[in-house]
């Protein structure tokens, strides 16, 4: 008899926190109003009821008692804060119709189509919430994208697209997978971490060079967005351009510590102090995805010879490190007309960088470097 009270002093406290739980709720967003209230409600006593808080035989009896009872003392409270939102929210609750309170309820069901399901076997109710607000209207924005297949043997040409904005994610990247998965499936990009780290996404939008993970779509469905690929380089389909050139360069300029010689610690590892290493910071962050090259006017008339914005800053960031033991190399090896000096500093490669980097100013460094002046 001890354990049948016990039992039923826990269930009622249960039940009293379930009704407690979902009544806070509704009260906080009786302000906002609407007929999801009571979605909510159903969702509160709900969430007590999976996590353990309540059986279902509790939830039941919040819904109904609810419905009866706690609706009065709510209406009061905040019918004269909100009058259309209380009126529309207590026609929608004074519709909830439960079965006789029971351990073994079979069926919850709601007159606008909600229902909570449980069984004898179960004691977790499992809501089949629907959405009582109305849909967003459709916010539908073109965006013109660069088409091009080789295999086909037509001209570029820019392909419109619509996108919905209130069904799509807030950045290009989404508009493009939303495209490709929904509209039209031979569209080709790259694409790899969606987090402003791999670089596979760089493409031209609206005019400036940008990655498509952290560009944001202009909200305004009245401006059409333009996507392109990266300007001045070789097109294999679509949006995908042939990088072979820029990684050639890359590996032209040995990215790569070269240490051979130096003192070891412990014979391990290279020393070098927090002060060379607060050197690095700007340099090492580069994710070679070639925005910066491909905005500079000076690539893109000698890209086969002038190493660009990007290699540059790469380079520079070995022969300022500390633990290199090839410095005067690396510097005599870019001591050329074309390499370095084709940088006319024009700084579209600093307005354009992801990653808020200053390729100019490592270019300007390194021809100090040729003069005897290595920062």
């Amino acid at each position: 008899r001890e354990k049948r009270e016990r039992r039923e002093r826990e269930e009622r406290e249960k039940t009293t926190t379930t009704t407690s739980m979902a009544t806070t709720v509704i009260s906080a967003g009786a302000a906002r109003g609407g007929l999801g209230l009571a979605s909510l409600a159903v969702g509160a006593a709900r969430a007590l009821t999976v996590s353990g808080g309540a059986s279902a035989a509790s939830t039941s009896e919040f819904v109904h008692s609810f419905s009866t009872s706690s609706w009065s003392g709510f209406a009061q409270g905040t019918k004269t804060t909100n009058v259309n939102n209380v009126t529309q929210t207590k026609s929608f609750l004074g519709s909830l119709q439960a079965t006789p309170r029971s351990p073994s309820l079979s069926g919850l069901w709601l007159s606008n189509g909600v229902s909570v399901r449980t069984s004898a076997s179960s004691s977790s109710a499992v809501p089949e919430m629907c959405d009582d607000e109305p849909p967003e209207e459709e916010a539908l924005k073109e965006f013109k994208i660069y088409r091009w297949d080789p295999d086909l043997g037509d001209k570029p040409r820019m392909q419109t697209y619509e996108v919905d904005l209130n069904d799509c994610g807030p950045m290009i990247l989404d508009v493009l997978l939303k495209i490709k998965d929904e509209q039209d499936s031979t569209l080709s990009f790259r694409r790899s971490c969606r987090e402003g780290i791999c670089g596979s996404c760089a493409m031209n939008i609206n005019g400036s060079n940008g990655l498509a993970c952290l560009t944001r779509v202009d909200p305004d469905v009245g401006n059409q967005s333009t996507i392109a690929p990266l300007p001045h380089m070789f097109v294999v389909k679509d949006l995908v351009v042939d990088m072979a050139n820029f990684y050639a360069q890359y590996k032209s300029v040995k990215p790569w510590l070269q240490s051979e010689g130096s003192e070891k610690v412990d014979g391990k590892e290279v020393y070098q102090s927090k002060e060379d290493r607060a050197k690095l910071d700007g340099l090492y962050e580069c994710i070679l995805c070639a925005c910066c090259s491909t905005s500079c006017p000076s690539y893109w008339w000698n890209s086969d010879k002038y190493l660009g914005p990007a290699v540059l800053l790469q380079a520079y960031r070995w022969i300022i490190d500390s633990r290199d033991q090839s410095t005067e190399e690396r510097v005599k090896q870019l001591d050329d007309a074309y390499k370095l000096y084709r940088c006319k500093t024009i700084m579209n490669c600093a307005k354009v960088c992801p990653k808020g980097l200053n390729p100019g100013k490592a270019i300007a460094k390194i021809k100090k470097a040729h003069h005897g002046h290595l920062e």
